[in-house]
């Protein structure tokens, strides 16, 4: 771009560029720091009142120990990779029934997604009714263990006397 035709040529040779004193267009100084710089100095007031949430802590970060999110498996992906399961010694075939241990593959929870055409004897720590359900359907039997159990035994009605 050939220098004449640039659009800045007009306040070129001046001292301040149309700015005024030549300190208003210098570093962060004309406004007082940049960003939050002063919030609690000069800026205070504007943040007292534009943003009284910003200094402090508020509510409270759950510990990470605390945080675990249920590693599922559906029926209907259990019933399209029995066969691999198989063949890695995850699962056997014994009486027309396949065992599988799903807490010692990895695996907390039992969903109901998908279709059961076979008879599966499934150990698991937690399940869905919709899942035990359809494995019952087909014959088999959901061994629910670890805290699931509890929770069944204390949601189950008491006998009257």
């Amino acid at each position: 771009m050939a220098h004449g035709d640039r659009k800045i040529t007009s306040k070129r040779g001046t001292r301040n560029c149309g700015w005024g004193n030549t300190q208003k267009h210098r570093g962060a100084g004309s406004r007082g720091g940049r960003g939050m710089a002063g919030g609690y100095k000069h800026k205070w007031s504007y943040v007292s009142k534009y943003m009284p949430d910003h200094f402090g802590r508020y509510g409270f970060k759950m510990p990470l120990k605390m945080i675990h999110e249920d590693i599922t498996i559906n029926v209907g992906d259990i019933e399209s990779r029995i066969g691999s399961f198989i063949s890695e010694g995850k699962a056997q075939l014994k009486d027309n029934i396949y065992h599988i241990d799903l807490s010692a593959m990895g695996f907390d929870k039992l969903l109901a997604s998908g279709k059961v055409t076979k008879a599966y004897e499934i150990k698991v720590e937690k399940s869905s009714a919709p899942a035990v359900e359809k494995i019952k359907k087909a014959g088999g039997n959901v061994v629910l263990t670890g805290e699931a159990v509890a929770e069944a035994v204390v949601q189950a009605p008491k006998k009257a006397k």
